[in-house]
């Protein structure tokens, strides 16, 4: 036999042995298998910070909706009073601002962002931020005073719904979700990718009656 026909017949042995050759697969599943569970596990961690930090949001802006309802508004162009309204001289003060049309002024919707230089924005903001994600600001705090004729009398002391809301809140994630997502089924998607970067919560708020803002008890 010709040196070249036995060079052919082991080369043509080699092949079929390499394809044959299952010494790697146990490497292979491991690899994936590791990728499934760190996915998992940081999976979890992630998602379970950021549900943490949605429920506490959430939780946090009702009690901050309470502070602001007693303290001063930290909007400006608030009245302190309701005054007459189109009804003219009519009405006597102390006549509910729902008794009729025109009764009570109404101001309308007033609304702000927390503001650094305001004690009412400076303490909302304090109670806040403990709850928050860490890249969160006072700019993520919205304040709202709307007029609501069954809270309130004529020349008695302005009473509004005040609301606080929490606006643009992103979470960060921390761990490579996207990158062990597209390991896992061998290629990168928008849904590999969307578990990656950032995500923005939907506006929180709540709202209560205001407690005279923090101007007394005589109404």
């Amino acid at each position: 036999m010709s040196c070249l026909a036995i060079i052919s017949r082991r080369a043509t042995r080699g092949v079929k042995g390499f394809w044959r050759d299952d010494s790697a697969a146990t490497l292979v599943e491991f690899a994936l298998s590791i990728a499934l569970m760190l996915f998992l596990l940081l999976g979890i961690i992630d998602f379970g910070r950021l549900a943490f930090h949605y429920v506490a949001a959430e939780k946090f802006v009702q009690h901050a909706a309470r502070i602001a309802a007693v303290r001063p508004p930290a909007c400006g162009g608030v009245p302190e009073t309701y005054t007459r309204g189109t009804a003219g001289d009519g009405p006597r003060f102390g006549t509910s601002c729902r008794a009729g049309v025109g009764i009570c002024v109404n101001p309308g919707p007033i609304t702000c962002t927390a503001t650094p230089d305001d004690p009412t924005s400076q303490e909302v903001w304090a109670f806040l931020q403990v709850a928050l994600p860490d890249d969160a600001t006072m700019n993520n705090v919205v304040f709202r005073y709307d007029y609501d004729p069954d809270l309130g009398f004529l020349g008695g002391p302005y009473v509004p719904l005040v609301t606080v809301e929490l606006t643009g809140l992103t979470f960060d994630f921390i761990a490579p979700l996207s990158e062990l997502a597209a390991l896992i089924i061998g290629e990168t998607t928008n849904m590999t990718e969307s578990l990656g970067g950032s995500i923005t919560f939907p506006a929180l708020s709540a709202s209560v009656p205001g407690e005279d803002l923090a101007l007394g008890t005589n109404g």
